[in-house]
């Protein structure tokens, strides 16, 4: 479990592609002197859930797989570029963001980036299939990142970010065309399947 607040950041080291589809991911990773990360650890990186594979130093590697792989933009990572961190919540740890499990549901584009006051309004892309689950003040993890949706509209959401999350995280980098993984609000998913599963019972 997560909060979806970036403490941490990392820099991809190198990617090596597995024969049977999947790549292993090295990170030189920020905090790991701070939260003393044991192999089979969970941490989050660009909000995607991997779990450590091996630890040397500040170098860790993750396996991929290819489920992962499809789901996110793990697979565009490159040598170099920037990623964010978040080690997986302790017991009485404070919850400032909203609870994000790092299991991303699916990728959207970033469509635009507009100057607002001291920060940005940004647009992306939503999918289909995530567009029920995306209201206006709702939350939503957007590579890794907790916020809260500032408009949403049939096939894109925009993003209010102050100054600390375009400086903290990599959000304040993403270009126009790049994509971001996406992870819905899961209060949003229980409380629709409930609904709809009221709904059945109901009608039948």
């Amino acid at each position: 479990m997560f909060s979806g607040l970036i403490a941490y950041r990392g820099t991809v080291l190198r990617t090596s592609a597995h024969a049977g589809g999947g790549l292993r991911l090295a990170v030189a990773c920020e905090g790991v002197e701070q939260e003393a990360p044991v192999t089979k650890d969970s941490i989050a990186v660009n909000g995607v859930c991997l779990t450590a594979a091996s630890i040397v130093e500040r170098e860790v590697e993750f396996d991929v797989i290819p489920e992962t792989l499809a789901r996110s933009a793990l697979g565009a990572l490159q040598p170099g570029e920037r990623v964010n961190l978040e080690y997986s919540l302790r017991l009485g740890d404070r919850l400032g963001g909203h609870l994000v499990y790092a299991h991303v549901d699916a990728t959207g584009a970033v469509l635009a980036r507009t100057a607002q006051g001291q920060g940005e309004r940004v647009r992306i892309e939503l999918p289909p299939s995530l567009r029920r689950f995306v209201v206006e003040k709702g939350y939503i993890a957007v590579d890794g990142v907790s916020l809260t949706v500032a408009s949403a509209q049939n096939g894109w959401f925009e993003l209010a970010l102050i100054p600390e999350t375009l400086q903290r995280t990599t959000l304040g980098q993403r270009p126009v065309g790049s994509r971001v993984n996406l992870e819905v609000d899961p209060i949003a998913r229980y409380a629709l399947a409930q609904v709809q599963t009221l709904g059945s019972e109901i009608g039948a």
